[in-house]
């Protein structure tokens, strides 16, 4: 067995090192999540087909590095939120933290206004829908993963594939509706930077239908709201437990900022050490223990194992995200500077990863919002730390109460770390006020 999880470790790892990456890039699906629930048009569940291909490059044109610029606007707002939120009311900074993520994705996708709460429908709908379609794909979740033939099925008397076709019928309707929004929009005449937008003016040439180009925007926003969030909170809490990461990052902010004005998008290659803070809260807790289940597409071997055409594979990415081999004795600190050279600059010297990590998975089916979630990061962390200091709460008799940064809860989708208290307190005098000023002048 511990054999066989070394190789679940490394197997991604190996081949991407051998050029062989293409040997397990097919998704194995799910019946329910996939050809019922989601009808087939979910991104991540498709296997390696024409209409994944078509969906893939859609998607590569409105979240490539060039495309992800014209989102900066609207993360920097989020971000100027997100901190005024968290200095008026600390104990609330989870639920800003998910209000704001939610809505800075559905603005990307959608060209929405800012959401207000973490309740609205909108957030509300995709969360649910996000449940339905993770909890349909757990294992185990439906005898018929096991038995196929249960697929045939007449939905008069299995409850569980009427359920799943009404759902997706359900679904098409709502992320349909959403995605016609933004065609009358643009008919009207308006000048919509957003994901949606870039669908339906490259429609002919990307060759998707509106329902699927509908169901591809869900897609985006499904992956990319509580993943972001949760990021963010892994930071809080590494911002609790090492201090002096914190101030490190402080000082590069006063000394290449000032005190004066906010970080922007900008300012990132600037801010080397802000930027290895997100390369480390994406390393450090891994959002998923495991990667998505692929399927070998041709025979392989690997270490003296034989992996046949057709083999299930999952790369354990907790285990290579925590390697002692890769990352040192301390691969279980929260370290930024194990991402700079000698000389504070940027770098990547781990082998077969991205940006130092492998939580947005490998090869052909890597994340394709890594460029909107790295900036999103990038901007929530340098405005945060500009304008507050995070310090931890205090016990009866005055101690500091530092949260177990092991403890974690599983929603389905993503790790969490468990609730935590923390205060967010203005670093110097004028911090609320450039803040707030900051603000209005994103609304202008």
């Amino acid at each position: 067995m511990d054999n066989l999880c070394k190789l679940g470790e490394t197997v991604w790892a190996i081949g991407a090192s051998q050029g062989c990456r293409q040997t397990y890039d097919h998704h194995e699906q799910s019946q329910v999540a996939s050809e019922m629930l989601t009808g087939g048009l979910l991104l991540p569940f498709q296997g390696y087909t024409d209409l994944w291909r078509t969906m893939r490059r859609a998607a590569h044109e409105g979240l490539n590095s060039s495309a992800a610029r014209h989102y900066h606007a609207a993360q920097e707002k989020e971000a100027t939120l997100i901190v005024q939120g968290m200095l008026k009311d600390s104990n609330n900074w989870d639920d800003e933290l998910k209000r704001a993520t939610s809505s800075m994705i559905l603005g990307v996708i959608y060209d929405t206004p800012t959401i207000e709460s973490c309740h609205d429908p909108k957030v509300a709908y995709v969360n649910d829908f996000v449940i339905r379609f993770v909890s349909a794909a757990s294992p185990g979740a439906h005898y018929v993963e096991y038995f196929t033939w249960m697929k045939y099925l007449p939905s008069a008397i299995a409850k569980w594939k009427r359920e799943a076709l009404e759902w997706y019928r359900r679904d098409s309707i709502y992320l349909g509706k959403m995605y016609a929004e933004v065609q009358e929009r643009i008919k009207q005449g308006e000048d919509i930077n957003s994901f949606a937008a870039t669908l339906i003016r490259d429609e002919r040439q990307l060759g998707l239908d509106n329902t699927q180009s509908a169901w591809l925007a869900a897609t985006i926003y499904a992956a990319g709201s509580e993943t972001t969030s949760t990021v963010m909170a892994w930071f809080m809490l590494a911002m609790l437990a090492y201090p002096e990461v914190q101030r490190k990052a402080q000082e590069e902010l006063d000394t290449v900022i000032g005190r004066g004005r906010m970080p922007t998008i900008a300012d990132r290659d600037r801010l080397p050490y802000i930027s290895a803070c997100v390369r480390e809260a994406l390393r450090w807790r891994s959002l998923t223990p495991i990667g998505a289940p692929h399927q070998s597409v041709e025979d392989d071997w690997y270490d003296g194992y034989f992996i046949p055409k057709g083999t299930i594979c999952i790369a354990n990415q907790w285990a290579m995200n925590s390697d002692p081999d890769v990352y040192g004795p301390d691969a279980d600190e929260f370290n930024p500077s194990r991402h700079l050279d000698e000389h504070g600059r940027l770098t990547c010297p781990f082998p077969d990863t991205h940006d130092g990590h492998v939580s947005y998975g490998f090869g052909r089916r890597i994340c394709v919002g890594r460029h909107v979630a790295n900036n999103g990061l990038f901007i929530n962390m340098a405005s945060l730390l500009w304008a507050a200091t995070i310090m931890p709460t205090t016990d009866t008799q005055g101690k500091p109460v530092i949260p177990d940064t092991h403890d974690f809860v599983n929603n389905g989708l993503v790790l969490r770390p468990l609730p935590f208290k923390c205060n967010v307190k203005a670093r110097f005098p004028e911090a609320e006020a450039i803040v707030a000023h900051t603000r209005e002048l994103s609304q202008v």
